[in-house]
């Protein structure tokens, strides 16, 4: 059965930063497409980052870009967002996803992902 799992949510005030983590059981992360989506209330989840099944490529949503990082420690079977200059506009609940084969659609649609964690909130306000 997979299991993923995300902390490290929670409240920071505009321009600061959070580490989210989502931790894998039953897959294998470094065998798998992994993306992180974020679901602001009344809006419909949308891509934020995606790591490759190689690893070797990252993408990012344009809001994103430049101030979020995504990574994964295969050891910990740990999939990570690192965000930085948060903003009001990054309030979301954000979801791990994984798919454990290379999605054709480049891993940027949520339907590309077939395990979903549970979400964790991150709420930027000061």
């Amino acid at each position: 059965q997979v299991q993923l799992i995300e902390s490290g949510g929670g409240l920071v005030q505009p321009g600061g930063s959070l580490r989210l983590s989502c931790a894998a059981s039953g897959l294998i992360i470094s065998r798998s497409a992994m993306g992180w989506f974020r679901q602001a209330p009344e809006n419909e989840r949308e891509f934020v980052a995606t790591i490759t099944w190689s690893g070797g490529n990252t993408l990012y949503a344009d809001s994103v870009k430049g101030r979020f990082a995504i990574s994964r420690d295969n050891a910990l079977n740990t999939l990570y967002l690192q965000m930085n200059s948060l903003k009001p506009e990054d309030t979301a609940v954000y979801y791990c996803a994984a798919v454990p084969w290379s999605p054709p659609g480049g891993g940027r649609r949520a339907t590309d992902y077939n395990y979903w964690g549970q979400g964790t909130r991150v709420t930027v306000s000061s």
